[in-house]
């Protein structure tokens, strides 16, 4: 991030701080990622369901480098759950579990 991006003028004026739940969604589009890898899946939409659990451990600022991690931790014909989070310098910065249905 670069500071430049639309989000950081209007959060916050005079601090920029990456949103969480910019964060949320970047992890559950990791998660769909992890859901896509399994060939059952192939050619099928994961739909972000729900979202539990969300915590925000530490501020990201523009010129952190955001690692996101996820991991499905139950996989159904229909939906399934994940947990993920996001880290800047190996600390979480965000962490959530995930719901999500497959079209």
């Amino acid at each position: 991030m670069t500071g430049d991006e639309w989000f950081f003028p209007g959060h916050f004026p005079g601090r920029p701080t990456l949103p969480g739940v910019l964060m949320c969604e970047a992890i559950a589009q990791v998660g769909a990622l992890a859901v896509l890898s399994d060939e059952r899946f192939a050619g099928r939409l994961p739909l972000f369901g729900g979202i539990d659990k969300a915590r925000f451990r530490r501020q990201v600022v523009p010129g952190d480098e955001l690692v996101l991690e996820c991991s499905m931790t139950r996989l159904a014909a229909r939906a399934g759950r994940g947990s993920g989070r996001a880290l800047v310098g190996g600390e979480v910065a965000t962490e959530c579990d995930l719901m999500f249905v497959i079209a």
